[in-house]
């Protein structure tokens, strides 16, 4: 049976979210804690006490550089574990370096725009003008609290290329120029397969006339 959507559905606050006990189970690269908890339900009534295990993770910035001269963008390379065929059990020895935007964590009292400045510099040598802020999302809400930042700058994409990255964090990344029809054609692919790098280009496939004529 199909139901008419509720017009005034219930709207929840943190009145609405009990912590029973929470503790800090692993605090390596990735910090896990696990809570006990319990919730408003939409009847009214609390839920059961239940547990869940939460990955802490800091916001994080990614950048989509846009040559809109050229009609051209810089995509990164570099090794993802859990991208990996060695755990993921995939069979692909390559699916360990997909193709993304740029992208890095926010340390304590950065602003957002200047991370977006640091690690366009720091992953692909280049440093993007007019940036405009895409949309901000959590990342897999079910079990962790990381929040992305999306932004789109604007880069000359003439003489972009390289290995890059900081060696003290164990990157090293290959940037590609690739033309905008080319990174499309990727997503439909599926070569280009993670959700940072495909949500910033089909934001630009929305705007990218857009910005052809305020950039141009």
């Amino acid at each position: 049976m199909t139901q008419k959507p509720n017009q005034n559905s219930k709207k929840f606050d943190d009145k609405d979210v009990e912590i029973i006990s929470r503790s800090l189970k692993h605090d390596g690269f990735l910090r896990i804690e696990h809570l006990q908890l319990r919730h408003r339900l939409f009847s009214g009534e609390w839920s059961e006490v239940f547990m869940r295990e939460l990955q802490l993770k800091a916001p994080a910035v990614g950048v989509l550089l846009f040559d809109p001269d050229r009609d051209a963008l810089l995509l990164v390379r570099q090794f993802r574990v859990g991208m990996f065929s060695g755990t993921v059990g995939s069979g692909n020895e390559t699916l360990g370096w997909p193709l993304e935007i740029v992208a890095g964590m926010v340390d304590s009292g950065e602003q957002y725009e200047e991370v977006a400045l640091r690690e366009s510099q720091e992953e692909s040598n280049c440093v993007p003008t007019d940036l405009i802020r895409i949309c901000e999302y959590y990342n897999s809400p079910g079990g962790s609290n990381e929040k992305i930042i999306l932004f789109c700058g604007r880069i000359d994409s003439r003489n972009a290329g390289g290995v890059y990255g900081l060696v003290e964090e164990h990157e090293d990344i290959e940037v590609q120029v690739r033309s905008y029809a080319d990174a499309m054609a990727l997503i439909d692919t599926g070569e280009i397969n993670n959700a940072m790098t495909i949500i910033a280009l089909q934001w630009l496939q929305l705007h990218r006339q857009e910005l052809l004529n305020s950039w141009n």
